[in-house]
């Protein structure tokens, strides 16, 4: 049985704030990774992108990820989670990956200043060209993929994921 919900998607997706509801509807522990790794470095995302740049933060989130032995936990992960095969490997080996798909013009309106995320991108790569190369990544991890609309509320989001994860384990639904 997969105990872990491994929530993977853009920046603004609502990764963490759908993590902590989902945790506490479901009776699990919860985890964000980014602030695991700003815990680890014991400086922000952005100040590694700015320090190391990009790869840097790819790699460390990498060793995070891989670091991590959780169970009946709902995790949050950072938008680059996708780019390390072994990590999502590791992540998956006990949980289900569900992929919070959010539009681009949705991710534009929740956040308006990226250049404090701590995205972990090329300098040169716009929101909608890392959007593209990512969706491709989180669309073959998923296991679940939940339509986020601006109309749904994070409560909606957590409904259909618990209705969802029900096709995984019918005999012990989540």
């Amino acid at each position: 049985m997969n105990s872990n919900l491994v929530l993977i998607g853009m920046p603004g997706s609502g990764k963490s704030t759908v993590g902590v509801i989902l945790a506490k509807r479901t009776a699990r522990d919860f985890v964000d990774t980014d602030l695991l790794i700003q815990a680890a470095q014991k400086r922000t995302l952005q100040a590694i992108v700015d320090t190391d740049g990009y790869a840097a933060l790819r790699a460390i989130e990498e060793r995070i990820l891989l670091g991590l032995g959780v169970q009946n936990h709902v995790i949050a992960t950072g938008g680059s989670a996708v780019y390390s095969g072994p990590a999502m490997s590791h992540l998956k080996k006990d949980g289900l990956a569900v992929f919070l798909d959010v539009d681009l013009a949705l991710l534009e309106s929740r956040i308006q200043d990226y250049s404090t995320r701590g995205l972990a991108k090329r300098p040169d790569q716009s929101l909608s060209e890392l959007f593209d190369e990512r969706f491709g990544l989180y669309s073959r991890y998923a296991d679940i993929t939940i339509k986020c609309t601006g109309a749904m509320r994070q409560e909606d989001v957590c409904a259909r994921i618990i209705a969802e994860t029900g096709r995984f384990n019918p005999t012990h639904p989540i």
